[in-house]
């Protein structure tokens, strides 16, 4: 099972480093049905995965001058409040609910993986940066309560609100994940501790190790594959794994 682990851990790299999201989607599953971990600890595992995942990516976007930092700071800072916040709200939600919305999460990524990404070469007219700010404040509300690190909301919110075209807001989305991760991760520490579980270090280094190397050879290859196509068969991913978390997690939850 743990080669199979990091096997998943390579596709949430490359998830990560072709499409700029995509990866805890990915991550609370495998440490769930694969690794075995309870699923308030694959929750905050996956955070801690995810944000080094997306940290590897984004330091040689910082190094090619591919990040808006301005975004960066107007979405990621309200983005690491509201992931302490769901973090918070997390202690008082049970784990299997936080799995079944987790699966909510996948379908609605997946739907909006099949709709047209924005063009590279088109900037749009950014928008008022109190909307930045309130997009940034929901989508670390959900980092922290369901431990995604939210790149399918946040790359369509840099293009649509932010005026970024999509290869910098792929490039920017990176360091705002890796802060909204850190963010949650360090609250889901105290949770877990006063509910007397811990993250296995050891297994969340190697995973995370794998998924770096993925996440580089992603963003290599982003320039080189159909993103449209892309887009489609992640998207059907996501449906079948959202589906098998349904069936897996609703029927015991109603017998309880």
């Amino acid at each position: 099972m743990i080669w199979l682990a990091l096997l998943g851990a390579v596709i949430v790299g490359l998830s990560l480093g072709l499409l700029g999201s995509g990866g805890s989607i990915l991550t609370v599953p495998l440490l769930v049905y694969l690794v075995g971990q309870p699923e308030k600890v694959a929750i905050a595992g996956s955070l801690a995965v995810v944000g080094g995942i997306a940290l590897a990516g984004a330091i040689p976007s910082a190094l090619r001058g591919g990040v808006e930092w301005r975004s960066v700071g107007w979405f990621g800072v309200p983005g690491m409040l509201g992931t302490i916040l769901g973090a918070h709200l997390s202690r008082w939600i049970a784990g299997d609910v936080q799995l079944l919305l987790f699966a909510v999460v996948m379908v609605v990524a997946a739907w909006r993986m099949t709709r047209a990404a924005p063009a590279t070469t088109t900037v749009a007219a950014p928008r008022s940066r109190g909307w930045i700010v309130i997009d940034g404040l929901g989508v670390g509300l959900l980092t922290g309560l369901v431990g995604v690190g939210g790149g399918f909301l946040i790359v369509p919110a840099l293009v649509l609100l932010g005026g970024l075209p999509m290869h910098r807001a792929i490039a920017t989305s990176l360091w705002i994940i890796a802060l909204n991760a850190f963010s949650g991760l360090g609250k889901h520490l105290f949770v877990l501790d006063a509910a007397g579980l811990a993250l296995d270090w050891r297994l969340l280094g190697l995973f995370t190790g794998v998924g770096a190397i993925g996440s580089i050879v992603g963003q290599k290859l982003a320039t080189r594959l159909p993103q449209v196509l892309l887009r489609r068969g992640f998207a059907a991913l996501l449906i079948l794994m959202g589906l098998y978390i349904v069936g897996r997690e609703l029927p015991a939850l109603l017998a309880s």
